[in-house]
This record gives structure tokens, C-alpha cells and sequence, in this order.
């Protein structure tokens, strides 16, 4: 895989993570560390078809879609939602999603070695790169990964544009407190946000092993370029999850590579300082977020000045 194409899927999925992550933030101001737990959750469950049933990942993202879904739902449900009733701060909820993304990683380094005991081979890491196959000259990993990030965007756009219930979700993540005045059920619009986001995650970790290897820590290490994307464009914003995802994947992808040609192979490790480098200056430049900014104003301020 060349480069661009790997920029190019990276960005995709980081984009699928940062979409999940923003739309659960929106509606109940939580920021979710276990997100990057979330898509490992659908690695394993692709794995697990493809141990026990032969069954080629591309093939599963309906199951993960559907698995991990439920998986935000339940967290949602029993986590969550009776913390939200007791009127917990942000600084509970964030705490709770840490502590749920350490009982993620205990829960799928277990199973991973339980599958590894049914199925003689290994499950504490893995990668699907060998079960990728070209189209057209073009590896069918970038073909699938821009095809789910084309149908995922496109239907969340029909939803919240051309649906009464995504007029209703807008509405909540707008003002949910005037939007429950108005009579929108404000909690169905949280349950729909956190079963989208364990869904879209979850996707991402099927697609997620054709770049890189697997191991039941790894949502701890992507967790760090999930959050750079979302607040990067801006943690308020679907649209900034967006904008977000493309800059911080391209960045960590080809600052790497061309670091790696000059410092050695090592500097591979360090990837994620370069997400972590971006933020930083783009929360110097811009505190909310690319898709905060008043550009017109900006430009203004700059037509006037000259």
C-alpha cells in the first residue's frame, strides 16, 4: 500500500471514530475515552468470524455495526445515563468512560486469549492485510473504507436534514434544554447517539487490522488521534469531526513517513506526538476548533487591514 492510499484509509476511519466521538459529546457532554476501545471491540468480532466461521472481515461490518452499536447502547443505559440523573459533572462522566475503557481492555485481553485457547492460534494480536486483494489497481481496503465513510456520512446528512427526528436530534444537540420545552425527547435523541457511535466505531475496527496490527491496548494508543481530530475541528461540530479526521490522519501519515526516512524506522513509535503537536497549535490559534472560528470575520479583519 502506497502512502497516499494509507493516509487516505487512516483518515477514513479516524474520521468514522471522530464523527461517533463528537455526536456523543454534542448530546450529553461526555467526552468518551473508551471510544478507541469501542472499534478494537469490532476488530475482535471480526476476528472472531473469521476464526470460527471462515468469514472475510469486509463481510462482517453489518455484525459489528449492529454488535457495537448495542455495545454504546448498553454503556449508555447502565453507565451513563443513572450517573446524568444524578446530575454528575463532566469531570464524573469523563472519569467514568476511563474507567469503562479499562474494563474494555481487561474484558477483550481475556477473550482474546480464550478465543486464541478454542480456535490454536494466536489472538493477542493479529492483522488482516493478508486478506486484502486489489480492485481495479487499487487495494480494496481504500475502495471499502471510502465507500463506508461516503454511505455513513451520506445517511447521517438524510437523517439529520431531511427526517423530523433529525430536526428533533439537531434541536438537542443544539439546546436540549429548550428542545425539551418544545417537546423533543431529548433521551431518545442520546440513545440514537450513543448506538451510532458504538456502530461507527465499531466499523472502524473491523477495517482498522488491514493497516495496522491488532492488540486489545491498541483503543488506548488510537484514543490520542481520535481526540486531536475531534477537537481539531472542532468538538461541537460534526462537520469539524470531519475536517478534523483528514488533517490530523494526512498529518500523522506523512510527517511520519517523511520523518522516518530521515531519523530511522524508531520515530514510527512516536506517531502519535505528531497528532498531539497539531493540536496543540491549533488550540493556540483557534481554542474551539477550526470550525469555530468566525472566518469571516478573520477575512474581514484582513481586507480591512490591507
Amino acid at each position: 500500500m502506497s502512502v497516499i492510499e494509507g493516509a487516505i484509509v487512516y483518515s477514513n476511519l479516524l474520521v468514522l471514530l471522530s464523527v461517533g466521538l463528537t455526536l456523543t459529546y454534542i448530546t450529553t457532554a461526555v467526552p468518551n475515552f473508551a471510544q478507541g476501545s469501542f472499534a478494537v471491540f469490532g476488530s475482535y468480532i471480526s476476528l472472531t468470524l473469521l476464526r470460527l466461521y471462515n468469514l472475510h472481515p469486509y463481510y462482517s461490518l453489518p455484525f459489528t455495526f449492529v454488535l457495537g452499536g448495542l455495545l454504546g447502547l448498553t454503556v449508555y443505559l447502565l453507565m451513563l445515563r443513572p450517573l446524568i440523573k444524578r446530575e454528575a459533572s463532566v469531570v464524573i462522566l469523563m472519569i467514568s468512560t476511563l474507567a469503562l475503557d479499562l474494563i474494555l481492555l481487561g474484558i477483550i485481553g481475556s477473550y482474546s486469549d480464550s478465543l486464541a485457547q478454542f480456535t490454536h492460534k494466536s489472538a493477542s494480536r493479529f492483522i488482516f492485510t493478508p486478506y486484502d486483494f486489489n480492485l481495479a489497481g487499487l487495494s480494496a481496503i481504500l475502495l471499502v473504507s471510502s465507500l463506508v465513510i461516503f454511505l455513513s456520512l451520506f445517511g447521517l446528512f438524510l437523517l439529520l436534514y431531511k427526517t423530523r427526528f433529525g430536526v428533533a436530534l439537531r434541536a438537542s444537540m443544539e439546546n436540549p434544554d429548550l428542545a425539551e420545552v418544545m417537546g423533543v425527547n431529548v433521551e431518545y435523541t442520546r440513545l440514537f447517539s450513543w448506538f451510532l457511535s458504538g456502530a461507527l466505531a465499531a466499523m472502524a475496527g473491523t477495517l482498522l487490522p488491514f493497516r495496522q496490527e491488532i492488540v486489545p491496548s491498541t483503543g488506548a494508543i488510537i484514543i490520542v488521534s481520535i481526540f486531536a481530530a475531534s477537537i481539531v475541528g472542532g468538538l461541537a461540530n460534526i462537520n469539524g469531526a470531519l475536517l478534523g479526521g483528514y488533517i490530523i490522519g494526512f498529518s500523522e501519515s506523512f510527517l511520519t513517513y517523511n520523518l522516518s526516512a530521515i531519523l530511522g524506522t524508531g520515530i514510527l513509535l512516536y506517531s502519535k506526538v505528531i497528532s498531539l503537536v497539531v493540536l496543540v497549535i491549533v488550540l493556540i490559534l483557534a481554542p474551539r476548533g477550526i470550525t469555530g472560528v468566525n472566518w469571516r470575520r478573520v477575512l474581514w479583519k484582513k481586507s480591512s487591514s490591507q
